[in-house]
Order: structure tokens, then sequence, then C-alpha cells
């Protein structure tokens, strides 16, 4: 009979431990007499001393207590908040490393998780000032200890919120407007949704913010219908800020952590913002989707439309299609596009962006992709080239089961979870398909986090 692995450290005790690899959220891992250990902001080479906080079956995470022989990719982390906040987990690691890290990460999950060895991945497509990229800002409201109101991050596995007054990778107009419903919803006495009682109004703040135009718009996510203060806070917010053209009250009256509700209230101004991405104008509202780094989404589609290798002739489905960002940079190279999306509201923005952007040659459709797409091909539209960016949980196996079945010739995935892309990426392979290339890009710099396009072929035969 096999013998149990003997576990070697317990909870409190302080070991040194060489750090050999990364753990798919960064983290660094080594082993200890043979047991695995992971050791947040260890970084590999490393030798750390590490005081363990938590022992499971086969692994323990320890707390980074000394640095006892550094790699060279250490650097000393630009935010005062790093140690407390979990919106970053790689600011310890140069930006180069950061970039080595994310594709190893992308060749290790496919090898692991899809069987896939010697898949051509290119380099990561990094930015050259990797620093206030972000677009939006989401939030959760919660009062702290003094009985102030605090905005921010949540601390890394916690719900406990890091008042957060700058953050180094949003836009500054963000960081300023965050601050400034702090301010009023403290002024004005508003109250705070605590999760635990399920007592209080505000539960989250949401700033988006149109880099090309200029424009931008707040969300304010309530527990009720009822904001008396509503009106008057969206005022004092505006006039402090000429930028701000909607501010929008979103209604979730769910427990859990969902963030957003179905029912929105403009409190300000209009109901949406409108930015530009190339040459395309866009409209984006309080619950629709839109890629939150402007800079790499305008490389991410490019990528896109090389391996869609469109000649004018092609009809492309766009699945997962948000407000119709890339589906409207692929109506300009195709003979048409479908683009299938769920959110109402992201259909209504994607249909007036087509009409923005007079694009004739584009039909949206509502529905969740895997209902809508075996429908489309029932009554006779098949696709020569689709196109999917869905969410982390990856595709519904409906939809790639459609595209086997109609003998779609290139799929291009566009991807933001390794673990799922593998999965998909095997169903395909094993019915008849094939892995081109893999380009990432890093769209999150100083997260664990990589985005990825791929193109999958047929094969002949």
């Amino acid at each position: 009979m096999a013998q149990t692995q003997q576990i070697p450290v317990k909870v409190g005790e302080e070991i040194t431990v060489e750090i050999n690899g990364y753990a798919t959220q960064g983290e660094g891992v080594g082993r200890y007499k043979g047991f695995t250990i992971f050791v947040p902001n260890s970084l590999d080479g490393e030798t750390v001393l590490t005081r363990i906080e938590m022992v499971k079956k086969n692994y323990a995470r320890g707390e980074l207590v000394l640095v006892l022989k550094d790699a060279p990719q250490r650097v000393e982390p630009a935010c005062s908040l790093y140690a407390l906040c979990g919106g970053c987990q790689l600011l310890h690691l140069n930006y180069q490393g950061q970039l080595e890290f994310k594709r190893q990460r992308l060749i290790d999950v496919l090898e692991r998780l899809g069987g896939f060895k010697g898949v051509e991945v290119h380099p990561v497509i990094g930015m050259p000032e990797p620093w206030k990229y972000r677009n939006k800002v989401q939030y959760p409201f919660a009062i702290n200890d003094e009985g102030k109101v605090v905005i921010g991050c949540y601390q890394q596995g916690t719900h406990d919120v890091v008042d957060t007054g700058e953050c180094l990778i949003q836009h500054d107009l963000n960081s300023r407007i965050m601050n400034r419903v702090r301010e009023l919803t403290q002024g004005m006495g508003i109250s705070v949704y605590d999760e635990k009682t399920g007592q209080g109004l505000l539960r989250y703040v949401l700033v988006k913010n149109g880099f090309e135009s200029g424009e931008a718009m707040v969300v304010l996510v309530t527990s009720s219908p009822e904001f008396p203060e509503g009106k008057e806070l969206a005022r004092m917010l505006a006039t402090g800020f000429p930028e701000l053209k909607s501010v929008v009250q979103n209604i979730n009256t769910s427990g859990g952590n969902v963030v957003l509700g179905d029912r929105n209230k403009i409190l300000y101004g209009e109901d949406g913002i409108i930015d530009r991405l190339g040459d395309l104008e866009f409209k984006i509202s309080a619950t629709s989707f839109f890629q939150v780094n402007p800079a790499q989404t305008k490389i991410l589609y490019q990528k896109a439309l090389e391996y869609a290798s469109l000649t004018g002739k092609e009809r492309v489905l766009d699945a997962y299609c948000g407000v119709g960002t890339l589906t409207l940079f692929l109506a300009k190279k195709a003979k048409e596009v479908y683009g299938i999306e769920v959110i109402p509201e992201a259909i209504e923005d994607a249909e007036e962006n087509a009409i923005r952007n007079q694009a004739k040659n584009v039909t949206f459709v509502m529905g969740a992709t895997e209902d809508v797409l075996p429908k489309l091909v029932n009554i006779g539209i098949d696709f020569d080239v689709a196109v999917v960016d869905p969410p982390r949980s990856g595709c519904e196996e409906r939809v790639l089961q459609t595209f086997v079945q109609v003998q779609v010739e290139r799929i291009v995935y566009v991807s933001c979870n390794p673990s799922t892309l593998a999965r998909d990426l095997k169903f395909l392979v094993n019915r008849g398909y094939e892995i081109k290339e893999i380009q990432p890009i890093d769209m999150f710099p100083h997260t664990y986090h990589v985005e990825c396009v791929v193109l999958v072929s047929r094969v002949e035969g």
C-alpha cells in the first residue's frame, strides 16, 4: 500500500525555500522536503524565508518574510498599497519578466490541460508604457473601523476593502472621480451596503472613461430602487468634472457578489458615452462590456483580422460580440457579419454603433450564442470564418459542436483564460481542426491575466 506523504510543515513555522517556478496567479512555487509550498511575491530562482499561513493535504501556502537570494528580475513595487491590495499581483517582477511569465503560463496550461506540445506561441506583445492603461474602474463601497466611507480594491483573498485614492494602472480621471464620489457619499450621509447584514444603499461604483473622446460616465450600484439623494449627488459630481456626460443608477437587489443588476435609471445627462477605436465610434452604456485597455485592444483586433484573412467574400460570425467593437472591424473586410450577444443593452448599443459607423453588412442577434447559433445554421445561415471572444468560462460545447457540424474553415479564438482555451482547443483538434499559431497580448500589465488570439483551421479531408 502506498505511503501517505508526511506533511513536513505546520502553521506559524518559518522555513527556507528555493523557488523554482510559478503558480497560475504568479505566486512562486518551491518544495520543502518534497512538499509543495506556494509563496506569493517570490520569484523563480530566489531563495526565501517564508512563514507558513495555511497547510493542506498536498501543499502549503506561506507569507514572504525575507528574500535571502533575489532574482535579477526583482524590482521594488511602485505602489504603496501593493502589499494590501489584490488588484495587481506582479509589481515585484520587472515588465520583461512579466511578459515571459505570461507566455510560459500559456504554454504550460496548453500542454497540461490540452496535451498540446510544440504549438507556435509567439512572444507576448507588451506595452511601451504599461501604466494608467485602464479605462474602467469598478470598486465596492465599505465603512471602515472609524465609520468613514471607503472605496477601493478588495484585499487579496478577502472581502476587506482597501481604500484606494490613486491606482497606477487606472487613468488619472478615474481616480479623481472616484475620490470625489467618496467625499460626496460621506458628506451627504448616504448609507453604504454591508454584505454581511444586507443593509445600506450604495454597493459599487464604476467609472468608464473614453480615452479618445474624453467622455466619462459613473454608474452607482444600489441595493434598492429608492435613491433620494441620487440626482443631487450626480449634479454635484458633474459640476467638478466637465468630462462627465452620464451618471446612472444601477439597481441590484440580489444577494451575493454579482456587481450589476438588470435595471438602470439615468441620474444625470445621457444613458452612456461615446468612444473611438481607430476610425470607428462606439457607444458604451452602464452594463455593456468594452475592452478596458484601448491601446492593446487595437493590437488585439488587428491580429484577429490578420488571422481571419478576409477577402470581402466571407460570411463571418462574431460570437459573444458585446457592443459590436470587433464585429464592426470585421465588417470592413467581410461580405457580411453576424454578431451574437446575450446582454440586451449591449445589443442595443451594438445596433446603434452599426448605424453610427454606417455598417450596412452587419446583423446583430440577441441571445446566448449556444442557443442562437444552431438556429441560424438550421435556417441555412452558415459561416466561412468564426470569431469567438467568450467570457472566462470559455465556449459552450454546443457552439464548438456547431462549428464542427458546418465545417467552418477558420476559427479565430480570442481568450482571456488559458484553462478554458485549452479545453476548447482540445475539443476542436479532436474533431478535425489544427492550431496554426497563438499570439498572446498583454491587456492587463502587472496582473497575472493573459489574453491571446489563436488561429484554428480545419484540416482538409
